[in-house]
């Protein structure tokens, strides 16, 4: 029988993000640093770097902060970023699918065969290749989840098959240029002029950040459990309005606000929604912190993994538009050289764990926009692209060596 004069002195369990609320400044301070113990930094790192290698290409080349190379960056990244959210699902798992190069060459030489060849509807083209791009993704989760096979090896044989597939659509004459004009092609061209577009765009975030972050506060706190002050949702609201409008300034100042971003960020929204507040998404966290105890729960293991490939294979398909969109044309180079590596250094990169049940879609976001600035950044200094690679390389080592580091510190600190 327990000692109750013992039950009475002993100390109660705290949770940490209640101090901050009861501290105030201190109880900040206080978070940080068991968070700098645990290994637990989230994005900062990341954020750190992006500015830190601004403030370098920028004092190399007046250039890099212009309004039109930031559009140009804005534009470019979304091809790799779309398919970078894909293969976060998949990370989430604590799997790789190595094929999301491949399906994006298929999904753009679909699309150019229907469409310009035949002269199907584009839209339909569309539906076609995005169709496409989920069977294959499914296709790759049976193997996986039923079959057994290594997602590793089962995505390494798509990457071949699916690259041979897509040479065999295109045809003996290997690129079919696509109208400029049409959807496929004003997915990287077109611009909303108008300045009340951006603007309007960057007030929207803001009210629906602020919003949804009071009320989610308010429900927290009646329901009993930690919660955000007010004062620091006001806090992290201002600096998305500073974010936000800056960007809106920045596009503002060239042509406008690039269609390719709005659905980007779109699809990032609407991704992070379906991993946090869904019961997919918890299901999809739970299998990548432990299988067993997933199923034990009375998870559909195989129905996941198939779902979440499938996904993978559709945000490839998106990714391979979009690429077909800003070279207007399907060819044989589609999907091939450095595509693969900088999709998943991006998801990595951007905070997205090796290791399964780490990651949110937003860290490909904050991923493409490292990958790519790297590459524009040393593109205006004239370096050779396989000192790109060289470069791109290292990063993506760092980014895994400190994912691993952080794993192991989070363990001894017992929050693994």
């Amino acid at each position: 029988m327990a000692n109750p004069a013992a039950a009475a002195d002993a100390i109660p369990v705290v949770d940490p993000r209640l101090l901050v609320r009861e501290q105030g400044l201190a109880g900040y301070v206080n978070e940080f640093k068991r968070k700098m113990r645990a290994g637990d930094l989230g994005s900062l790192p990341v954020v750190i770097g992006l500015v830190v290698i601004c403030a370098i290409f920028q004092s190399l080349n007046s250039n890099f902060l212009s309004a039109e190379n930031l559009n140009n960056i804005g534009v470019t990244m979304v091809a790799t970023g779309m398919m970078a959210v894909g293969i976060i699902f998949v990370l989430l798992l604590g799997e790789i699918d190595l094929s999301v190069g491949s399906v994006s060459g298929v999904s753009g030489a679909i699309v150019a065969v229907l469409a310009v060849t035949h002269g199907v509807n584009e839209w339909l083209a569309i539906l076609v290749a995005l169709a496409s791009g989920a069977a294959i993704g499914a296709l790759h989760g049976f193997f996986f989840a039923k079959i057994g096979a290594p997602a590793f090896a089962v995505t390494l044989s798509g990457l071949l098959f699916w690259s041979g597939f897509m040479l065999q659509v295109l045809g003996s004459n290997g690129t079919i240029n696509l109208d400029s004009e049409g959807v496929v092609g004003k997915l990287t061209t077109y611009y909303f002029s108008d300045v009340a577009a951006a603007y309007g765009l960057a007030f929207a975030a803001v009210a629906v950040y602020f919003a949804s972050a009071f009320l989610d506060s308010r429900r927290r706190t009646a329901a009993g459990v930690p919660s955000r002050p007010v004062g620091e949702i006001v806090l992290r609201t201002a600096l998305l309005a500073v974010v936000a409008f800056g960007a809106a300034a920045v596009f503002n100042q060239y042509k406008g606000l690039p269609l390719a971003v709005l659905l980007f960020l779109l699809v990032l929204v609407g991704t992070d929604f379906l991993l946090r507040r869904t019961a997919f998404g918890r299901k999809i966290f739970a299998l990548g912190g432990s299988v067993e105890a997933s199923r034990r729960a009375g998870i559909n293991v195989a129905a996941i993994r198939i779902a979440v490939f499938s996904i993978a294979g559709t945000f490839a398909a998106v990714g391979g538009l979009f690429w077909a969109s800003k070279i207007a044309a399907a060819n044989q180079s589609a999907g091939a050289g450095d595509l693969l590596m900088n999709v998943i250094a991006a998801a990595v990169i951007g905070g997205t764990s090796l290791f399964g049940g780490r990651g949110r879609t937003w860290n490909a976001l904050l991923g493409v926009m490292v990958i790519t600035s790297i590459q524009y950044g040393l593109a205006l200094q004239g370096i050779a692209t396989p000192i790109q690679y060289m470069i791109t390389g290292a990063v993506l080592l760092a980014t895994v060596v400190i994912d691993s580091v952080t794993r192991k510190t989070q363990k001894t600190a017992g929050r693994a």
